[in-house]
């Protein structure tokens, strides 16, 4: 039988088998556990609570007035910990599950061979209010649902699940850990959400912590290096397949023409849905100003179902700023890239890095840039504040820049470089008619029928812009006109409903 590991805190027996399990969401037939219930006594929700592990593994509950107890036969292998947890805490759980019935003819088998059995298949955990029998909403219960998100988002193999039914509804509500004790419970029980690294380097910050020979300086910045840490969910470097029409659709959703860059993102997914990895390169697009770089990075984002975070180099004056300040400085912190990370709460983000061939302008010394070097090269970044190597291999870069030349060649040599031409008068209409008016109009609540622009209208909005590269100053013009309709609709009441506008009515607003 298998031992309680030693971070547990115990070395007696358990009663369980283990599920070696990859799937992102419980259910029956990937529960977190299977009870023991071949009477079928156990309902669909069921209060209780779990037995310290170190005496015996079962499940506590009252059936038909008396205190009878079930044992666990099965148990996901990423919940052992947290099961350890809840057993010595004696904390009051809802179980919510179905009975399961192994089939001879097709049982469900992990990675060593092992058919689950028959019984109560657990796939929720909720903490309740044993008396009450009604959800907390405390930090036991906040704990307990972050804990089984990250275990169950940890090192995915497969692609995620179609949502399960009424109860695999877990809460999306964000806990940030900040103090001791509660980080303390979250590598006990969710040390497998962590890179082995982190996991390492944690631990080695709680001992700092605790330390009474560290001064309260070191304390406050292990602490705080902790938080930024285990608030990061850390996710294996799998990618689920993403369907190329749907990610064409977003593109043309988001995009006018760009046919070679829409291309080489349909490429790019082909690639990810072969391979269940990011490309080795990421993504500089190259073009003049208000061409819309950024939106295709946004496209992206969204494609691939990550969050995102931007960085603007042109703000950047030297390389700390981006790989953070040593600890030894009472003020030190994390630094721009480590920041990242930080807000968008995973290890698997969309970085955007604008305007990257502004960096180094007003530098004192050297290129700001050259620090994302390693970030690029896929191999981990060191943050000089964090004081540990961060896992890059879920992180897609996209930069933007306007001028090639002043672009740095070891960089360049990390990108997969698009050209992102102007666009032409003609596009440039088309953009303005279907693209800009109707979604500021859609913003603003007005429909085509209450502002109308004649031909010769655009014509003269083309024609006032034809000498700005781009299309930024015909989204503004788009927002000032429709919003100066809007105006005339509530205050005019000789508008009658319908406001429209002709090439002298333009001039006289924009000119």
């Amino acid at each position: 039988m298998p031992q309680i590991p030693e971070s547990a805190g115990s070395k007696g027996e358990v009663s369980y088998q283990l599920l070696y399990q990859t799937n992102r969401q419980a259910d029956e037939r990937h529960p977190i556990m299977i009870l023991s219930d071949p009477m079928k006594r156990i309902p669909h929700h069921q209060v209780g609570a779990f037995t310290d592990p170190s005496r015996q593994t079962a499940f506590e509950m009252v059936y038909d007035g008396s205190a009878c107890s079930v044992k666990i036969l099965q148990l996901d292998r990423r919940f052992v910990n947290l099961l350890f947890w809840l057993g010595t805490g004696h904390i009051a759980v809802r179980l919510s599950g179905r009975h399961f019935t192994a089939s001879q003819e097709t049982p469900l088998r992990d990675r060593h061979g092992m058919a689950h059995v028959s019984g109560y298949a657990v796939y929720k955990i909720t903490a309740v209010d044993l008396n009450a029998n009604s959800i907390l909403q405390t930090a036991n219960n906040d704990f307990l649902q972050l804990v089984i998100r990250r275990m169950l988002a940890s090192n995915p193999k497969e692609a995620l699940p179609k949502e399960a039914a009424e109860e695999m509804d877990l809460s999306d509500q964000t806990m940030l850990m900040t103090d001791m004790p509660a980080m303390t419970d979250y590598i006990n029980c969710a040390q497998d959400a962590l890179p082995s690294n982190i996991l390492n380097w944690a631990r080695r910050q709680i001992a700092m912590v605790k330390s009474e020979s560290v001064s309260a300086e070191e304390q406050k910045h292990a602490q705080r290096a902790l938080s930024i840490m285990l608030n990061i969910q850390w996710q294996g470097s799998y990618f689920p397949p993403i369907d190329p029409t749907e990610a064409r659709q977003i593109l043309d959703e988001e995009l006018y023409g760009m046919e070679q860059v829409k291309q080489r993102i349909v490429e790019t997914i082909i690639q990810i849905n072969r391979t269940h990895t990011l490309p080795a390169y990421g993504l500089l697009l190259i073009g003049p100003a208000g061409t819309g770089k950024s939106r295709v990075a946004y496209a992206v984002a969204r494609i691939l179902k990550l969050p995102w975070t931007s960085l603007d180099m042109s703000a950047i004056r030297d390389t700390e700023a981006l790989t953070g300040s040593p600890r030894v400085y009472t003020n030190a912190k994390p630094g721009k890239i480590m920041e990242a990370f930080q807000q968008a709460g995973s290890s698997n983000l969309v970085f955007i890095i604008n305007e990257l061939d502004k960096a180094g302008i007003n530098a004192s010394s050297g290129n700001p840039a050259d620090a994302l070097l390693t970030l690029l090269d896929n191999i981990g970044f060191t943050d000089n504040y964090m004081e540990c190597m961060i896992p890059t291999s879920g992180v897609y870069p996209i930069a933007t820049a306007n001028d090639r030349e002043l672009i740095s060649a070891p960089l360049l040599t990390r990108f997969a470089q698009i050209d992102i031409p102007d666009y032409s008068p003609a596009e440039k209409k088309i953009i303005f008619r279907d693209y800009s008016l109707r979604k500021t109009m859609d913003r603003m609540g007005l429909s085509k029928s209450e502002v109308v622009f004649t031909e010769d209208a655009i014509e003269a909005i083309i024609d006032r812009y034809s000498n700005v590269s781009g299309v930024r100053d015909l989204e503004q013009a788009a927002e000032h006109l429709v919003a100066h309709a809007l105006y005339l609709l509530e205050t005019d009441s000789s508008a009658n409903d319908r406001v429209v506008y002709r090439a002298d009515d333009v001039r006289e607003l924009l000119f």
